[in-house]
């Protein structure tokens, strides 16, 4: 394997005060990326960038592996999650502040971040890949900004539900939830035959996950970390009331849709009803993954998820 360069970036963000978190990687052997090899991603509503896309486990994270193939790798935490600074209104009890980091707030940071690295590296446009709300995230970046992405992948991503979303806990939306790293595992495995639990989160993996995840927020406690509410006002006024927070058919540029047969938090129903949605791109792709979970980029199965971006890439 190839040296890779490792940089963890703090970038000033459209909020005096408001520093975000990009990690950066990509290979010590090359120095010139063109647009269709320079990627941002974008985390989804509860877990940062790190503890999806930068676990070590077996041959390397998900992202020492797109960048030992040759990309220019970098994963955006927006304010309130990760190493990025976390809002005043995190910083008390829950109940304390209205619901904090809005889907809209995310849309800001992730276009700084892509400003960012298009004016480092003197670039025209580059590629968008976001997971589940990264996908929300990404995709109405792209819908406003098509002329700044060249390609965009969407891993399952949010879109309308039937009423009801497992992301959203019912009762008051408060500041920020509290996140129980090591219940998630239950979480994490249902709708997974028995005799595949092991399969599917080999031995070890949970535990290096739950440890990147702990060290990302600095008031962790008793195994349990801060998660902003944002998202989960965004689920009831969009989502959940049969509204979509942008417009697909706005989307100008090449998409892949990724999903996996065992989501429980996006189902295949949702998928079907927005690959066509997509009318508007060059071309759209979608890929249907066996064997995993809404989770799969952290999974055994994450390989198909990476050949099926590089071959999309590509």
């Amino acid at each position: 394997m190839t040296d890779l360069l490792t940089e963890n970036l703090h970038i000033p963000s459209d909020t005096a005060g408001i520093a975000l978190h990009l990690r950066h990687k990509r290979r010590k052997d090359i120095q010139t990326f063109g647009p269709k090899r320079t990627i941002l991603l974008m985390h989804g509503a509860t877990l940062p960038s790190e503890s999806l896309f930068d676990v070590p486990v077996h041959d390397g994270s998900f992202m020492d592996s797109l960048a030992q193939d040759g990309f220019d790798v970098y994963a955006l935490n927006v304010r309130g999650y990760g190493g990025s600074t976390r809002p005043v209104g995190m910083e008390g009890a829950p109940e304390d502040a209205p619901p904090q980091v809005r889907t809209e707030t995310a849309v800001r940071d992730l276009g700084t971040a892509v400003d960012y690295i298009l004016t480092k590296h003197t670039l025209p446009r580059l590629c968008l890949i976001g997971m589940s709300w990264g996908g929300t995230v990404t995709g109405a970046y792209t819908a406003a900004h098509n002329d700044k992405v060249e390609k965009l992948t969407l891993i399952a991503p949010q879109w309308i539900n039937d009423g009801v979303s497992r992301l959203d806990p019912g009762g008051p939306v408060n500041a920020y939830r509290r996140f129980n790293v090591q219940a998630f595992r239950q979480r994490w495995l249902e709708g997974v035959p028995e005799h595949k639990r092991d399969c599917i989160l080999p031995n070890g993996w949970f535990e290096q996950w739950a440890t990147i995840i702990l060290a990302s927020d600095p008031a962790a406690q008793d195994g349990i970390i801060r998660a902003p509410a944002g998202v989960i006002q965004d689920v009831r006024e969009y989502w959940s009331a049969g509204k979509a927070f942008y417009e697909p058919e706005k989307i100008t540029v090449p998409v892949l849709l990724l999903h996996a047969e065992w989501d429980r938090d996006v189902t295949l129903n949702q998928m079907v009803a927005l690959f066509p949605r997509f009318r508007n791109a060059p071309y759209r792709r979608w890929i249907e993954i066996g064997e995993g979970t809404h989770m799969v980029v952290m999974e055994q199965n994450r390989w198909q998820v990476l050949e099926s971006i590089k071959a999309f890439l590509a």
